[in-house]
């Protein structure tokens, strides 16, 4: 394999089936491991001495940038769905190994009271918060047609994925100091939305609606707000909510013929809490291996 060549990064379709698993996107249900970047990842300090609240932290994406953001010099705060513990506890562990403080906040993000709580702890344990990744998602199995998708599924999605973004900043922002940031993971699905998971790709559009008004208002109080927009991303929620032929030809569309690895997502999240990306503001960065976000 020529690791220089970035179509060789990571396994390319097609992918192992995984393992049952009850818990919602558990990397135990994983036959073929995410890349967080434990091997590969350096930082520099870029984000020394601040305090990151992660949301979905314990795996996917959210472990992959609360490794780096630790590596980067920041303590931060892991919030994760309660039945996923032992994948917040990898994660945790695999951030406390920079040297940093790290705090498990488990909580259903489908609840207002809970988002609060969530802001509450890391606050009474940091002191207070200098980037918000609102990163946790809600992503059900793909779908024939929108006959299968039952209220209670379209309840629970647009809670975790949108609105709990809502009550998330609400209770973060008194206590973010100007020059802070907000990260809201976003999606390729906002600009080529998929039938399957059309519930979910409707969230995404709402994300990145909600980051640019978001931030003409909060860069007021000198917070920046961004989105990063994955393309398809080797995941545990991949391997929960796909089965058959569309898990195993994940990320074949992609220019790059496979889905990006998490440690890959990573740097971009690192560069927009950075002061490097100080008059960054509304803006959707891509990561997608080349597919267009039009």
């Amino acid at each position: 394999m020529n690791h220089d060549d970035p179509k060789e990064r990571g396994p390319k379709p097609p992918h192992h089936e995984a393992h049952q698993n009850s818990a919602p996107g558990s990397e135990a249900a994983m036959r073929e491991k995410p890349d967080y970047g434990e091997s590969s990842y350096v930082g520099v300090g870029r984000l020394r001495g601040k305090v990151a609240l992660i949301t979905g932290g314990d795996s996917g994406i959210g472990r992959a940038v609360a490794l780096a953001f630790a590596r980067e010099g920041a303590d931060v705060a892991i919030c994760h769905f309660p039945s996923e513990e032992a994948d917040a506890r990898a994660a945790a562990d695999l951030a406390s190994s920079a040297g940093r403080r790290v705090l498990l906040v488990p909580a259903d993000l489908a609840e207002a009271s809970a988002c609060a709580a969530v802001v509450q702890r890391t606050v009474a344990e940091f002191g207070r918060i200098d980037v918000l990744v609102n990163n946790a998602a809600h992503q059900g199995d793909a779908v024939e047609s929108i006959q299968d998708l039952t209220p209670e599924r379209l309840d629970r999605t647009f809670r975790v994925n949108i609105i709990a973004m809502f009550h998330l900043v609400r209770e973060a922002m008194p206590h973010m100091a100007p020059g802070s940031s907000i990260i809201n993971t976003a999606s390729i699905q906002t600009y080529q939305p998929s039938p399957a998971i059309l519930d979910y790709a409707a969230t995404k559009g709402a994300i990145v609606a909600f980051t640019k008004g978001l931030a003409l208002s909060a860069i007021k109080s000198g917070v920046r707000v961004n989105s990063v927009a994955p393309g398809p991303v080797w995941t545990p929620l991949i391997a929960e909510s796909f089965k058959g032929e569309q898990l195993r030809s994940f990320g074949s569309e992609s220019p790059m013929k496979r889905p990006a690895q998490p440690a890959e997502l990573a740097p971009a999240y690192v560069f927009l809490a950075s002061a490097e990306a100080s008059y960054i503001n509304g803006e959707v960065l891509g990561v997608t291996g080349g597919s267009p976000l039009a």
